[in-house]
């Protein structure tokens, strides 16, 4: 996502809400990808039927743990994993929808002061 420049003037409005819905998108492909990674390695270490694996996927993504006790040593160490990865998705979508957010407001900050001396 290309920013302005310090010395640039703050982008126009339009320009701001597609960098924000960019972002959103961004975020939700990382999410859903993640998911489909978790329910894939549900299904094929603990057997989990596809609804099943959802539900521990997302639990595990969204930081509130498995629904179901794993049974196998293949289905606790990929839970160990994917939650640790899960943990780095959730800062990594956060940072990624806050981005442009932070940026105009810094820019603001940064041209009003510039303002004033």
């Amino acid at each position: 996502m290309p920013f302005e420049k310090v010395t640039q003037p703050l982008a126009p409005r339009e320009v701001f809400v597609a960098r924000v819905a960019q972002s959103l998108a961004w975020a939700f492909g990382l999410i859903a990808t993640s998911l489909g990674v978790g329910m894939a390695g549900y299904h094929g270490f603990e057997a989990m039927s596809w609804i099943d694996a959802f539900a521990n996927a997302a639990m595990i993504l969204s930081g509130m743990g498995p629904l179901a006790p794993l049974q196998t040593t293949g289905g606790k160490i990929f839970a160990g994993l994917y939650a640790i990865y899960s943990g780095l998705v959730l800062i990594g979508a956060a940072g990624l929808v806050l981005t442009p957010l932070l940026h105009r407001f810094l820019h603001r900050l940064h041209l009003e002061g510039s303002d004033q001396a």
